[in-house]
């Protein structure tokens, strides 16, 4: 208490000015509206930025939350888009569902190994099983491998062991889509007759062969061909939509048809 006492009676005159100062604008501000509406211009800029700086803090707080959003919305349009055939309207009727979706985060990407995997924050507790297709926002990512309670490994589309059943966009002109182990941003299809008309920049999608992806999910386009004369086939060198060096979020599909789809074909087989 003595200390506040000793800095009043030091600075006695420094704050009486401040005092009479305020009070002299106080009474100017009453007197004349100009400068009433002047002052409450001033306050109202000052608190708006105020009120922008705070809104601008929460809003990145609040991304996580809204990125979540975001893929629940996206998820929601994929389960409407990939069912769309089996369905007369947009609003799906449960029996005609074929392809279900989970959304889930990318903890772990290799892209610089012959033999590529990509780790996933979904496991069994989410449903997420063997074969379940991976993609993202732009295109195929790879196939579930293993499973654990909460957390997946996916064979990346960069892996050597990767075989995806893919095709040349609005054609039934497919092939086999493999990785030869050289460039993360490109893989290459294989088995292309060489009597199918190619074009550089043609987008290349998934075929309609595949059990595990839909029909026509973005994988990339062409970036250059070679014809094996020995065997009348392209080599097809493919740029990848997906940047496999920065990927987050992703979708995993499961087609609910796949297992009696692959039950009858080996019930075939056997016969």
């Amino acid at each position: 208490m003595q200390q506040i006492i000793n800095f009043i009676i030091r600075y006695k005159n420094f704050l009486l000015y401040i005092f009479l100062l305020i009070i002299s604008l106080a009474f100017t501000i009453q007197s004349h509206s100009y400068h009433q509406s002047s002052f409450f211009n001033s306050s109202n800029w000052i608190a708006g930025n105020i009120y922008g700086v705070f809104h601008g803090i929460t809003t990145y707080f609040d991304l996580d939350e809204e990125n979540e959003k975001l893929l629940q919305d996206n998820k929601r349009l994929r389960d409407q888009l990939f069912n769309l055939e089996s369905s007369a309207t947009i609003n799906i009727d449960t029996a005609s569902i074929k392809y279900t979706i989970v959304t889930g985060q990318v903890i772990k990407n290799s892209y610089a190994d012959n033999r590529n995997y990509i780790t996933i924050n979904r496991g069994k507790k989410d449903s997420v099983k063997q074969d379940m297709g991976v993609i993202t926002d732009l295109g195929v990512l790879g196939i579930v491998e293993n499973t654990s309670n909460k957390f997946a490994t996916v064979q990346s589309i960069l892996n050597e062991n990767s075989n995806i059943n893919a095709k040349i966009k609005n054609t039934n002109h497919f092939g086999s889509l493999i990785w030869d182990g050289r460039n993360y941003d490109a893989v290459q299809l294989i088995d292309i007759p060489r009597l199918v008309p190619l074009t550089i920049g043609d987008t290349i999608v998934t075929g309609a062969m595949s059990s595990i992806f839909p029909e026509n999910i973005p994988i990339g386009t062409i970036k250059k061909f070679d014809l094996d004369i020995s065997n009348s086939f392209y080599r097809i060198d493919i740029d990848l939509f997906n940047d496999m060096t920065n990927i987050k979020n992703v979708y995993i599909i499961n087609n609910l048809d796949r297992k009696e789809v692959l039950d009858l074909e080996e019930e075939t087989t056997n016969d």
